[in-house]
């Protein structure tokens, strides 16, 4: 699926939870973009996992096991890993918002009104170990009009 394709397909889902959420839409679909490869990963198609969030003791939904890699003792294998499932895009963008929600890390997150500056904050709270992670949502935005999603322009 091409990038506006992926865009068209869980735009009006990510704009629906922000209604809800606070979240930029803008944010989200970046973050989904980058997460799931424009949705073509397996988690995305097969579970429709945006966000490669794991099905912890307190998920009590579907699941989906596939493997993982993961760099245990000082080098990378492969290991199976239980991840959540959702039934449609809302259901995943709406249990991603109630994560950042929940985690007391991410209040400050909640303070910004762009999809740039949140994706800024939520790095800056330890989201992902990537230090490039914010650098690369906003360049997803930009390069795709995403705050236009937002009703910015």
């Amino acid at each position: 699926m091409d990038a506006q394709d992926f865009i068209d397909l869980i735009g009006p889902a990510a704009q629906a939870s922000a209604k809800d959420s606070g979240v930029p839409a803008s944010f989200t679909v970046a973050e989904a973009a980058l997460e799931s490869g424009w949705g073509e990963s397996l988690l995305a198609r097969s579970a429709k996992n945006l966000f490669g969030v794991k099905a912890d003791p307190a998920w009590h939904g579907e699941i989906l096991t596939l493997n993982t890699r993961e760099f245990l003792h000082g080098t990378w294998v492969m290991v199976p890993a239980r991840w959540r499932k959702y039934d449609d895009w809302q259901d995943c963008m709406d249990d991603h918002a109630a994560f950042l929600h929940q985690n007391r890390r991410y209040v400050p997150c909640f303070e910004c009104t762009t999809g740039e500056a949140f994706a800024i904050a939520v790095a800056q709270a330890g989201y992902a170990t990537d230090p490039d992670y914010a650098a690369k949502i906003i360049s997803i935005i930009r390069q795709h009009r995403l705050a236009d999603l937002d009703g910015g322009g």
